[in-house]
């Protein structure tokens, strides 16, 4: 895979280059945000690794543009900044995961693998349905009474694994194991902020409500309050 590194840690991204050439890939490196972005401008990714806090542009500016420029390019942050919400404006960016620092490197190659085993799992053609509300894998767009709702990725993740599990009730925990993969903080309550987010876009002005708490126990999609 074609990857992007930028992180203004030099020792950093050397330790991340060397790893990822090893196991293969093709790696380009930059030390601030200005000079990434040039390069996404330049070249198709696959991946990109940014760091938050970097000099002429910042992290989250930089995943926006790339998002905006390379859609198909998965984008994992790399940062010391671990607050609920620094995580979920790293995601509202249009990051799909978020790793932070110290970490190992096993760990941040079983996200690439996880987040490169999702887009691979989304078949063409493939879409869920539960009422009126539509999600179509393929062009990975969200529908409700046929209007479109604009979505970021992890809130599509987490809408897809919702309905991939429809009539069941979820728990907390399985969500950050599926849909945040590895050893994520399970005392964060990212996952409480997202169902809101979802919330008040596919049941907020429509009827039936389709996504419920089960208090105690997590959260169900379905049709029908019991």
């Amino acid at each position: 895979m074609k990857i992007l590194v930028v992180d203004d840690e030099v020792n950093v991204v050397s330790f991340i280059k060397t790893g990822l050439v090893e196991q293969g890939h093709d790696v380009d490196v930059a030390y601030d945000g200005k000079t990434g972005l040039n390069l996404v401008k330049q070249n198709e990714y696959d991946f990109c690794i940014f760091d938050i806090i970097m000099p002429h542009v910042n992290g989250l500016e930089l995943c926006q543009q790339a998002h905006a420029l390379q859609p198909q390019a998965s984008i994992i942050m790399l940062t010391a900044l671990k607050t609920t919400n620094d995580i979920v404006h790293a995601l509202d960016s249009g990051a799909d995961d978020y790793l932070t620092k110290p970490f190992r490197f096993e760990e941040l190659v079983a996200r690439i693998r996880a987040i490169d085993r999702r887009k691979k799992q989304n078949v063409a053609g493939n879409i869920l349905k539960l009422a009126d509300l539509e999600i179509n894998l393929e062009t990975v767009t969200v529908k409700r009474a046929d209007k479109i709702i604009k979505m970021t990725s992890k809130e599509f993740l987490l809408l897809e694994y919702l309905l991939r599990n429809a009539g069941k009730v979820i728990s907390r925990v399985q969500i950050l194991e599926n849909v945040w993969e590895v050893n994520f903080d399970f005392n964060s309550n990212v996952v409480d902020v997202y169902i809101n987010y979802l919330r008040n876009k596919i049941d907020k002005g429509f009827s039936p409500q389709l996504l419920h708490t089960v208090i105690g126990m997590g959260y169900i999609m379905k049709e029908n309050e019991d």
